[in-house]
């Protein structure tokens, strides 16, 4: 059975799977990922074996993110043992050692890499374990798991209020490690018209970019310096559309604003196969417990729903099988 996901993550899709889950498609040779964050469809689809002898491509422009699946795909041990430390002076020193950490340490240790690395691309290959079990060791102990950049493109989530956060954990680590180095698995910095170009017939395609915000304050999409602006809502529009015509199955996760069901609604995404429709969520992020609360988000496909009573016999024989057989690969 493949781990949870790593990271928290913004707009992380684990509340919505059951419902996504109606959009697996049973029949594909590819699953890719243009915004992978948090990975947690790809961790679920793995769970349920849907994975199983199939191609994944996993792609974002976060090279953090990046930098980190990669360098702990690579140098698990060497990431356990830089994490492991920061968990011990964590427990020690609290939220003043959270702020050396990001300040003092991350960020200046990131621009020095950014620097030098020239793009962003080399950056995320040339990703230290140091770095990587820093933003791990953010992740799981500021403000709800935000990675959040500010106009400088400095990391500036402040801390969160955790009792004991689970911050180093050896065997979910290996585990996740193992996943991503199953060598059906491709993990790439790489825009999404760049990924969603190589998409066509016989590809499973799921794109949760950053949501389009509801309100003038409520957008979170600054996870890359240059943020995710109503053009590129447009771009990505675009580029579905194509996939889709090229015989692609894509499913998009994004925000009920007016504009995404504007361009979603729009005839040529429509002429493409692609259908709305409205599912209830929780917002999880917001400095405000009483503004966390049930909001609409849209799911946009070119894939026919699936039957309820057809997906959950599935992944109950794909849980059964794993319990069953601890000890073997899951084999994706």
């Amino acid at each position: 059975m493949p781990p949870r996901p790593l990271l928290k993550w913004a707009g992380g899709k684990r509340q919505l799977l059951a419902t996504l889950a109606q959009y697996y498609p049973s029949e594909f040779s590819r699953y890719v990922e243009p915004f992978v964050g948090s990975g947690a469809v790809f961790f679920h689809l793995g769970s349920t074996g849907a994975l199983e002898g199939r191609a994944v491509q996993l792609a974002d422009v976060n090279p953090d993110l990046i930098g980190c699946y990669l360098a702990l795909r690579d140098r698990p041990e060497a990431v356990i043992a830089e994490l492991a430390v920061l968990q011990r002076d964590h427990r020690a020193g609290g939220e003043t050692f959270y702020y050396e950490v990001r300040d003092v340490r991350f960020n200046p240790r990131r621009a020095t890499l950014l620097a030098r690395a020239g793009h962003a691309a080399r950056a995320a290959a040339d990703y230290p374990a140091d770095l990587a079990a820093m933003l791990i060791f953010l992740n799981r102990t500021g403000f709800n798991g935000l990675f959040r950049l500010n106009r400088h493109g400095a990391f500036n989530v402040p801390a969160g209020r955790y009792t004991d956060p689970r911050i180093c954990e050896p065997e979910h680590l290996r585990e996740v490690s193992a996943t991503f180095r199953r060598r059906n698995v491709t993990i790439a910095y790489q825009p999404f018209d760049e990924t969603l170009a190589a998409a066509g017939a016989g590809d499973f395609v799921y794109c949760d970019p950053p949501y389009a915000p509801l309100t003038r304050t409520s957008s979170f999409a600054s996870y890359t310096a240059e943020g995710f602006a109503a053009a590129d809502q447009q771009r990505l529009q675009q580029a579905v559309v194509a996939a889709c015509r090229r015989g692609a199955r894509v499913v998009v996760s994004n925000s009920s604003a007016p504009e995404i069901e504007k361009i979603y609604g729009a005839t040529e995404a429509r002429d493409a196969g692609l259908r709305i429709r409205r599912v209830p969520a929780r917002r999880a992020i917001n400095s405000r417990a009483s503004a966390r609360g049930a909001v609409e988000e849209l799911i946009i496909s070119n894939v026919k729903v699936a039957a309820l009573d057809a997906v959950r016999p599935r992944m109950a024989k794909a849980k059964s099988k794993g319990e069953g057989q601890r000890s073997k690969a899951s084999g994706f």
